[in-house]
């Protein structure tokens, strides 16, 4: 029996990084009969992450980290163990365990896919996670007026109340002359049944990881339904004044193909917590479904916003919900 519903299992690869692919996972995993294989940006360079890339030269733990308790089904007494930060020794302090034991599992096992493994059937975690990538890079964001910054986090944080719009990312290798993707990533995407990019920072969780040569080409090919989950609020310095169209516009340039489908938020956050947001330089992002721009796009609108403690993000079972729909709404 178990074969059996193995055989008819659903496979998802889904293509992002921080929060916006923690809270996709978190939902995923409670959805039976999928197989789901995270493929996670390595361009994250701050906090502790930073610091270890840094110092010992490894590749960044802290997004990977996030999709282990996200996928592992003791989640939330892993959170409060692995995402402790050290307080007392000098060289510990500000580290968190989790990202020091995978760093560790990584440096003793001999490479960092070994050690998300090892860190992975600690935890009984459901599903793969692979790094798109296991070669050592910088990402690099051009300006439109032609400057450039270095580092997922500069361009993630923008100094003072002004910059220029982002024009284009690109990664630069370390060691190397170029990037390539890690094999078992195109495996994945092409066994998979659907592809789900984002919800996550666009110029620095989501197109990092669709930049890395033969991903493109991957997805190009791909005969899976490929789905993008629009973020709910804009972000000052990366998608200041966005609209869902230009969210979409964006990313399908990344691509050079059109998506399958587009999933938003339709409910707006109450006025008092726009305005918060406001304050941020960020807004609701806004979808026009009359516009005839969508063409063959399929749009997917439900509630999916979750505000607790007052922070505009998706809601995990929600949106698990629709995209557990859309990937079978043709089986039998």
């Amino acid at each position: 029996m178990e074969f059996i519903k193995k055989f008819f299992n659903k496979k998802i690869v889904t293509i992002g990084g921080g929060s916006g692919q923690y809270a996709l996972l978190s939902g995923l995993r409670e959805v039976e009969q999928i197989d789901i294989a995270a493929v996670v940006s390595m361009a994250d360079s701050g906090g502790s992450t930073g610091r270890l890339r840094d110092e010992l030269g490894i590749l960044p733990p802290g997004d990977v980290l996030k999709c282990i308790l996200a996928l592992s089904p003791h989640r939330d007494m892993a959170r409060s163990i692995f995402l402790k930060r050290f307080t007392g020794d000098r060289r510990l302090r500000g580290h968190n365990s989790g990202n020091m034991l995978l760093t560790m599992l990584s440096r003793y096992t001999g490479s960092f896919p070994s050690g998300i493994h090892a860190l992975a059937e600690i935890l009984d975690v459901r599903g793969k996670i692979l790094p798109v990538t296991i070669d050592k890079a910088t990402l690099v964001a051009e300006l439109t007026d032609g400057s450039r910054i270095y580092g997922e986090t500069a361009i993630d944080i923008p100094r003072g109340n002004q910059r220029e719009k982002i024009r284009d990312v690109f990664l630069v290798p370390h060691h190397s002359d170029a990037i390539s993707v890690y094999p078992p990533v195109i495996e994945e995407i092409r066994g998979a049944h659907g592809i789900i990019i984002g919800p996550g920072d666009l110029f620095t969780s989501i197109i990092p990881s669709l930049i890395v040569p033969g991903v493109k080409e991957a997805l190009q090919k791909t005969r899976a339904k490929l789905l993008y989950v629009i973020n709910i609020m804009t972000k000052f310095g990366e998608t200041h004044q966005f609209s869902g169209r230009d969210f979409v516009a964006k990313l399908e340039e990344s691509i050079d193909r059109k998506l399958d489908g587009v999933v938003y938020n339709s409910v707006k956050p109450s006025e008092d917590l726009l305005a918060r947001y406001g304050d941020q330089k960020a807004q609701f992002v806004q979808i026009d479904n009359s516009d005839g721009w969508w063409e063959d796009r399929r749009l997917y609108a439900a509630d999916l916003l979750e505000t607790s403690g007052g922070i505009v993000r998706h809601h995990p079972g929600k949106l698990a919900e629709i995209i557990r729909s859309i990937v079978f709404e043709n089986s039998a």
